[in-house]
């Protein structure tokens, strides 16, 4: 464990990524901004996989900021983007009926890293199991919201991916865009301090996100479900066929 916690510490250096096709004058970090959603893809360049999991999700579903959904059987679905005030809005969704969910359901592209930690924060302190279905989707920060679980369940058909956080937006004058990358660099290294410590709080190998750390943020590494079970983010793994949404 520890040597995971200081090599995902070491990869944070790789963690910053700037687009400097969109340039602003927005001086602040974007790390609590929701990222535009990594809808299917792999990265070419990384470790050899198979063919890409099989998303039945719509990508229009996808892209809409969470909706949050309960279920008959206990279930509480979200599905799409975790927005900026998506943690708020499920935490009062569990403060009114919370006593009613077992589950949380999960097919998500990722999103906002801080509405998701505070999700999962919410879930993990409840106690909820999660899970991903077969042709759902669960990337980018969506699978810190699995890791959450005191059970978690996920199809070996079901599609979870990771890759690196964004950092920040750099502003067109050069001496604030070096003040802002210096800013940027030091918050991506606290936050993937909180991702490695909330892992090893919910048993997850914090050794998983070094495949973050290695995959480039326009891409997704998607999880094996031999890895999905090596690093516990699952404790099962479930063979059902994917159904369409």
């Amino acid at each position: 464990m520890r040597v995971a916690f200081f090599a995902l510490l070491l990869g944070t250096l790789s963690v910053l990524f700037v687009d400097y096709r969109q340039l602003t004058a927005n001086q602040g970090t974007a790390l609590a901004a929701p990222m535009p959603p990594i809808l299917p893809a792999i990265d070419p360049a990384g470790p050899a996989q198979g063919p890409a999991p099989a998303i039945t999700t719509s990508p229009d579903v996808l892209e809409q900021p969470l909706a949050i959904t309960l279920q008959p059987g206990g279930v509480l679905a979200l599905t799409g983007t975790f927005d900026l005030g998506a943690a708020a809005r499920f935490a009062t969704e569990i403060e009114a009926r919370g006593e009613y969910v077992a589950t949380i359901v999960l097919d998500s592209p990722g999103g906002s890293v801080e509405d998701a930690l505070a999700i999962a924060a919410l879930i993990h302190e409840r106690a909820f199991g999660t899970a991903v279905a077969a042709g759902a989707l669960c990337a980018s920060s969506c699978p810190l919201v699995l890791a959450a679980g005191v059970t978690r369940t996920a199809s070996d058909q079901a599609a979870i991916g990771v890759h690196q956080i964004y950092a920040a937006q750099l502003s067109g004058d050069p001496q604030t865009a070096l003040r802002v990358a210096g800013t940027a660099m030091a918050d991506a290294q606290t936050t993937t301090a909180r991702i490695t410590r909330f892992l090893a709080t919910t048993g997850v190998d914090p050794a998983i996100w070094l495949h973050a750390l290695e995959t480039p943020p326009d891409r997704l590494y998607y999880l094996t479900p031999a890895e999905m079970t090596k690093y516990r983010l699952v404790t099962a793994l479930q063979n059902q066929p994917a159904t369409g949404t």
